[in-house]
């Protein structure tokens, strides 16, 4: 790494949100837990089988804890999880994020992911999404590569991948633990900068 390319990621710091007319990408933020808590009760039913984090019940105190630590790790570059609010930013929509499971944010790639809350599953909510993440992604940020993993029996997930473009890698057998079941097949996507339309 050049002299120079060593001082811009040194300086880089996190965009904290974009706005669409549907919704606001935006870091989480203190008071946000109660709205998070709200959203996540809601949707447990819908979330638990892949989601190995969703409990029942969420206490909105315990969940204003948990988004003060994330907004903490966002300005200190060691994650990036992002709310999906509402224009308003009254109501949390589901979360996204960009995480550094493919290496430090030096390397200029990262892991996508994202649950919508329940009431809006199915209504194409996550690819308008997935699609202004990239969007973001590109004009903002300065990832060179984007995966996302999702269970081969997550088929919402793999459409929202398959919409946005990105490339079906492979698929991993057994690689992703899930509540209650035998381990599924995961499937690998991804999409690199230079691919952007």
């Amino acid at each position: 790494m050049s002299s120079s390319e060593t001082t811009r990621s040194s300086t880089f710091l996190a965009p904290d949100r974009w706005e669409t007319p549907e919704f606001v990408l935006r870091s989480f933020r203190p008071g946000d837990g109660a709205r998070l808590a709200a959203a996540l009760n809601s949707s447990y039913d819908h979330l638990h089988r892949f989601m190995l984090w969703a409990i029942p019940n969420e206490d909105p105190d315990e969940v204003e804890q948990r988004v003060r630590r994330f907004h903490a790790r966002y300005l200190l570059h060691e994650d990036f999880i992002i709310g999906i609010l509402s224009p308003d930013e009254s109501e949390v929509l589901g979360g996204t994020g960009f995480h550094l499971r493919e290496g430090p944010l030096e390397q200029k790639r990262c892991e996508a992911g994202m649950w919508i809350r329940a009431d809006l599953a199915g209504s194409g909510l996550g690819k308008r999404v997935l699609a202004a993440l990239l969007d973001w992604a590109w004009t903002e940020w300065h990832w060179e590569r984007i995966s996302w993993h999702c269970s081969t029996q997550n088929v919402a997930s793999a459409r929202v991948a398959e919409s946005a473009g990105l490339t079906r890698e492979g698929t991993l057998r057994a690689a992703l633990t899930v509540r209650g079941e035998e381990p599924h097949d995961l499937h690998v996507y991804s999409i690199l900068r230079k691919e952007r339309i």
